[in-house]
């Protein structure tokens, strides 16, 4: 995927750069599209343990995993977690997903959106 020239932007004496829409990106990080929908993803499971009133302890036990890396997960620390294991993770919570893959409508590369509804998805377009 190619990303998104940021630009410059002046608002009175003050110059600033408008966000690409991905932090990771505009950062210069390896992998911006995966890291974004991973944080994404890591922060449903935060509300959806705070929702449930779980402490660590428990939310570890049910995600089969140990309280360290419940904070880990928590703080944001998801080098350790994998796409694959968050989403697994979600359906652990009582979560369903559902993948819909359709094709794309404004270019030939198309997006992945994570959100609750249509109507409220972010975009983490996973590139090439």
């Amino acid at each position: 995927m190619k990303t998104k020239k940021l630009r410059k932007k002046r608002l009175g004496n003050i110059e600033y750069t408008e966000s690409s829409g991905n932090v990771f990106a505009d950062l210069g990080l390896p992998n911006p599209e995966e890291a974004l929908a991973k944080a994404k993803i890591a922060v449903k499971i935060h509300h959806i343990i705070k929702k449930k009133k779980l402490t660590q302890a428990k939310a570890a036990k049910i995600l089969k995993i140990s309280q360290p890396k419940i904070s880990l997960l928590l703080r944001g620390y998801l080098a350790d977690f994998s796409l694959e294991r968050l989403l697994r993770f979600l359906n652990d919570l009582g979560q369903d997903i559902y993948i819909s893959i359709v094709p794309a409508s404004h270019s030939r590369h198309g997006t992945t959106m994570i959100g609750d509804s249509l109507s409220n998805c972010h975009i983490a377009a996973l590139g090439k």
